[in-house]
């Protein structure tokens, strides 16, 4: 079936312009008396009819039909067809020409354009694979050295000790955890194979399961949260969502300098729930403003180096507002650090009044 759809498209396509070509020609020649611009018409749907459809034979079809049309409606005596004359000859090839070329010129133009995009993600996954390796080393490289240390000098090192390394280890083990989960979206969303498993979702609920993670992992920051106090519900897909906000939350902590204040405040907007996600950290650099949601921002981390970053997380959550018809978008806060926002579309409900009387 996918395979005839695209023959079926070109088909209808063909005969609606060669239809309206035929038509308009008609009228022009019955309120003008000119016959003149029916052939230019004809050429010109020829044209279009090759540059949209695939390969040579609807082009093809195209000039014969556009032939036919000319020497039987608009060729004195009309309504009689001559296909030996010297007019229909030089119109068969005339348009015939135009059709091999433009089709030829469109497959060469679609070749180059699937040549360009194969280079282009090709070079995408090896700068991923280049910044997964150099993110992946460091808190790696924390983890084989605590349990090193531990292994060695396990009966000299105090018990404190001990613990405060076993919480690196654990700490790094959920950093890679979250990353390797980033990595995994990224994938199955960029090809996608992600489906929205869309459903009615209270913000309240949404917030109070997001707050009691992040605090799991993160029980010294506090987050600042603002919401309406009206029932608002909303269609999207709760899990994935979450991950979105717990991404920019993480963000905030591992890479907002200097933070001392991290807000999450969500408000209504006609029809929509905007959401806000903030800090007063140092903020980000207008030159990796650009590329911050395509998860190549390089090795280095925007702000913070205690935790090196490729923007993995960013990437993650901006196709997944895409994908629920909104855009993640970012800036710099005038009192320093920055702030997230994005909106969603809230469930319509029906209110149904009863009157009393």
């Amino acid at each position: 079936m996918s395979k005839d759809k695209p023959i079926f498209s070109d088909c209808m396509f063909s005969i609606c312009i060669v239809l309206f070509i035929f038509i308009v020609s008609m009228l022009l020649n019955s309120r003008f008396q000119t016959e003149v611009t029916t052939p230019m018409l004809f050429v010109m749907g020829v044209f279009l009819i090759s540059w949209r459809t695939q390969g040579h034979f609807w082009g093809i079809v195209a000039s014969l039909l556009g032939v036919l049309a000319v020497n039987w409606a608009f060729t004195y005596p009309y309504f009689v067809l001559k296909l030996l004359s010297p007019e229909c000859i030089t119109s068969a090839i005339v348009m015939l020409v135009v059709s091999f070329i433009t089709s030829t010129l469109t497959i060469r133009l679609k070749h180059q354009e699937k040549l360009k995009a194969e280079a282009e993600a090709e070079r995408m996954r090896g700068n991923l694979l280049r910044a997964v390796s150099h993110d992946l080393r460091t808190p790696l490289t924390s983890i084989y050295g605590a349990c090193c240390a531990m292994i060695e000098n396990y009966d000299a090192l105090p018990k404190e000790t001990h613990m405060k390394l076993l919480k690196d280890v654990r700490s790094d083990a959920h950093w890679l955890n979250r990353m390797v989960e980033n990595l995994l979206s990224i994938t199955r969303v960029g090809a996608g194979q992600v489906q929205l498993s869309k459903q009615s979702t209270v913000l309240e609920e949404l917030i109070d399961t997001l707050l009691v993670k992040f605090h799991k992992h993160y029980p010294q920051q506090q987050v600042e949260v603002q919401i309406p106090e009206e029932f608002i519900s909303i269609p999207m897909d709760a899990m994935l969502i979450e991950q979105v906000l717990m991404n920019l939350l993480e963000n905030a902590v591992f890479h907002a300098k200097d933070m001392t204040r991290l807000w999450l405040q969500v408000y209504t907007k006609e029809n929509r729930a905007v959401f806000h996600i903030a800090d007063n950290g140092c903020g980000i650099s207008p030159e990796r403003m650009e590329n911050l949601f395509t998860g190549m921002l390089g090795s280095s981390a925007p702000t913070d180096t205690s935790r090196s970053s490729m923007g993995i997380g960013l990437s993650v959550c901006s196709t997944i507002i895409k994908a629920h018809g909104s855009e993640l978008t970012v800036e710099n806060r005038p009192g320093g650090g920055t702030l997230f926002t994005f909106a969603l579309e809230m469930e319509e409900l029906e209110m149904e009044e009863e009157d009393n009387v």
